[in-house]
């Protein structure tokens, strides 16, 4: 069956608007089903969204525990770090205190320059108060140093004291202030002798002066030699107070905070002995051979 020619070119004309039509169809189609996806998805959302509140907040507030907890390992590993942080700093002001001192008292120790030396050491002090004395100070030198009985220990820009004990390693100062110190002295001033006697106080009295010389605040005292244990002129201290027959001295050196002595040998043999260690005894056995002879 044929079509006719008339038909064919009407079918042709037709074809174009209808396509057209089919599109404007199924676009107009596909508009309404995304309206009516999205109205669905929102009434969705509005159903779910309080069951979603009510999960997300214990869910945000183990997330805030969480990282407030992180937080606080954060702090404190950060505070244990500044902790050991200022403890290394302390101990390093501490070493820089101390040796911030020890300077100073080796620059102190330099102002005395006494004259007639055999030899002179410097020594630290490493203990104070002990023994049979009250006033006293160890140091950490001894014999093997050349350390003997009698010599003088100077500190600062005075006289600190004497050589009382020694041992191999270690010696022990006796101090202007303890009760045991007697040393002749003269006010420099008058050239008038005198005692500087240690009471276990911190300022010696002056004993022996005449009565007729009158002691004036702030005259300097130094030694006279006197008994062949100290030079003449090495400074002691200034009067401090004079109340009535008692006259107090100052001492030049500080004697409550020593740190290093100076030792010095001045070749004097004085009035001590150099060893106060006893002669050794017999063995027993040689005894008991004595009393055999007997």
């Amino acid at each position: 069956m044929r079509i006719s020619a008339p038909v064919k070119t009407a079918a042709q004309r037709l074809a174009l608007p209808f396509l057209v039509l089919v599109s404007a169809v199924m676009v107009l189609f596909g508009k309404t089903d995304l309206l009516l996806y999205d109205g669905l998805r929102a009434a969705i959302a509005d159903r779910v969204a309080p069951i979603l509140e009510a999960v997300s907040q214990p869910v945000a507030a183990a997330t805030s525990v969480v990282q407030t907890l992180a937080n606080a390992v954060e702090v404190s590993r950060e505070n244990a770090q500044l902790r050991q942080e200022n403890a290394r700093l302390l101990q390093w002001q501490e070493v820089a205190r101390r040796l911030e001192t020890e300077n100073a008292e080796l620059r102190d120790l330099t102002k005395l320059q006494p004259q007639n030396t055999v030899q002179s050491l410097s020594a630290l002090v490493i203990a104070d108060s002990g023994g049979a004395f009250a006033r006293n100070v160890l140091i950490d030198a001894g014999s093997s140093d050349g350390v003997a009985r009698g010599q003088a220990a100077l500190a600062g820009e005075g006289l600190v004291g004497r050589v009382a004990e020694v041992g191999a390693r270690t010696a022990r100062v006796l101090l202007l202030t303890d009760l045991n110190s007697h040393i002749p002295v003269e006010l420099e001033d008058t050239h008038q002798h005198a005692v500087l006697d240690g009471d276990n106080s911190g300022q010696p009295r002056l004993v022996y002066l005449p009565p007729t010389v009158a002691a004036t605040v702030g005259e300097r005292i130094v030694t006279i030699g006197a008994g062949g244990v100290f030079p003449p002129g090495l400074p002691v201290g200034v009067i401090a107070s004079v109340s009535g027959d008692v006259i107090r001295v100052e001492p030049y050196a500080e004697l409550a905070r020593l740190e290093i002595l100076r030792i010095v040998d001045f070749g004097l043999s004085g009035v001590l002995p150099q060893s106060a260690v006893p002669p050794p005894r017999a063995p027993a056995k040689a005894a008991k051979s004595a009393n055999a002879l007997r």
